[in-house]
């Protein structure tokens, strides 16, 4: 067992995949994530911490498509860390996640040149929320300023609340306890997010399927995202 007090980890089934993209809007309200707009997207300037890449398969009328969700791969060795100037990103020991300081970020963009996921972003603008969507920020998050990086972070707000809960009551974090917000939001359960160290969890047990692989893995990264293969892909 790892000496790691956690291992956060997220399975996602992509046979249950639909690309509804739910959980890409619950990324946004859940982590106060501004909307481009469509002029900044075709300048490749889009604000998705979570996406949802599309595949074609096959040839019309039998073409089908693959949807695979890509977010930041929480990896163990993460090419981004070493690469900033100012430590704003480092991986927590006590999490097994990539943290990102906003408040320590300069900007350089050194850690999205050398994610292999293309899982970072920069924020271009000072973030808008136009009411009513100003009622709706998340207060446990804070809105970042613009000249620096995000990414996904596992809803870490919601992994130290169940932490800080379960010590208060002198217990471990249950299986199931800890559900970030692409997971909570997925109308096919494709997402699940547990405590890969808890053989009895169910990311455990789903992580010892066959169907299991994970994105790049040759590269060494070590990433915390196990994907399942899918079967027969959806019919477009």
């Amino acid at each position: 067992m790892s000496e790691q007090p956690h291992r956060w980890t997220m399975i996602i089934d992509l046979d249950r995949c639909t690309g509804c993209q739910a959980c890409v809007v619950a990324c946004h309200a859940e982590n106060n994530v501004p909307v481009a707009g469509e002029d900044e997207v075709r300048l490749g300037r889009a604000m998705h911490w979570l996406r949802i890449e599309r595949y074609w398969e096959g040839e019309y009328p039998n073409l089908k498509a693959r949807f695979v969700p890509m977010m930041c791969q929480q990896c163990e060795n993460a090419p981004c860390e070493p690469v900033c100037p100012v430590f704003a990103t480092y991986h927590s020991e006590v999490e097994n996640v990539n943290i990102q300081v906003y408040n320590r970020c300069i900007g350089t963009r050194y850690c999205a040149n050398n994610c292999p996921y293309i899982a970072r972003i920069f924020n271009w603008f000072d973030p808008e929320f136009p009411e009513p969507l100003n009622e709706q920020l998340n207060p446990d998050i804070s809105v970042r300023r613009r000249g620096i990086m995000e990414k996904c972070t596992f809803c870490i707000q919601r992994i130290r609340r169940a932490e800080e809960t379960a010590e208060a009551e002198q217990r471990e974090v249950r299986d199931g306890e800890v559900t970030p917000a692409c997971a909570q939001s997925c109308p096919t359960d494709a997402f699940v997010f547990g405590d890969l160290n808890d053989p009895e969890s169910r990311v455990a047990k789903l992580a010892r399927s066959r169907r299991r692989f994970r994105l790049l893995e040759e590269l060494g990264t070590e990433p915390a995202v196990i994907y399942l293969k899918g079967g027969d892909a959806y019919v477009g």
